[in-house]
């Protein structure tokens, strides 16, 4: 029985450890990286406007693929870092509503939030970052909730004590584990020295009662 809940308690620390170390990458690739580094072609971002209502709400986790420009068609919701007026070094997730090319042939886009009545400064190619592969329903919730105090010591908090306290609870239970087989190792050893004691003794007893034995039956 002992095994078997080492096992599971095992089972559950590499799952905690498992999440709070991917939730932290994540996080970490995401704010620090700036933006620059992407997975397999991925990245992550994290809508903070309702301009994109109601597809996307605050708090919103979407992940962009990168693919060619020239695969990028009007009603793609493509994510891209902005580079004039209000839009400049933000990056914005909108959609596709039309597509030009400029005099060198290249592509620009015409970009527009569904909430939103003008539409954004022009889009060029090499601005664009990728076009939206999905809705991440579990990275939003966990981003939505992790943005309260609560959620953060939810997420955060509980994994990080509970692996702390179980860690410190079995050194703990390991320590008396030991002492006792020590204390029980003690109890053997004395016993045995004991017994070796006595021995002698019995076999005195037992050749005085012979002599005794020898001596009646002389007589």
């Amino acid at each position: 029985m002992k095994k078997i809940l080492k096992i599971i308690k095992t089972i559950v620390d590499i799952i905690l450890v498992v999440f709070v170390l991917a939730f932290v990458l994540v996080v970490c690739l995401q704010r620090f990286s700036n933006n620059e580094l992407s997975v397999f072609g991925y990245r992550m971002f994290t809508v903070v406007s309702g301009s994109m209502l109601p597809e996307y709400e605050i708090g919103d986790v979407v992940i962009s693929k990168n693919i060619s420009t020239k695969d990028i068609k009007v009603g793609d919701d493509v994510s891209y870092l902005g580079a004039s007026g209000t839009f400049k070094g933000k990056v914005v997730t909108h959609r596709v509503v039309k597509i030009d090319k400029d005099v060198d042939g290249k592509l620009v886009f015409h970009t527009k939030g569904t909430a939103n009545l003008v539409e954004d400064p022009l889009v060029y190619e090499n601005q664009i970052y990728g076009v939206v592969w999905k809705k991440d329903k579990m990275l939003s919730f966990i981003y939505k909730t992790v943005a309260t105090k609560e959620g953060m010591f939810l997420f955060i908090g509980i994994p990080i004590l509970y692996i702390v306290g179980s860690e410190m609870i079995s050194i703990m239970l390991e320590r008396e584990e030991k002492r006792r087989a020590k204390l029980k190792e003690q109890k053997r050893q004395e016993k045995e020295e004991l017994i070796k004691e006595e021995q002698p003794k019995e076999e005195n007893k037992k050749e005085e009662k012979v002599k005794s034995t020898k001596k009646k039956t002389k007589k």
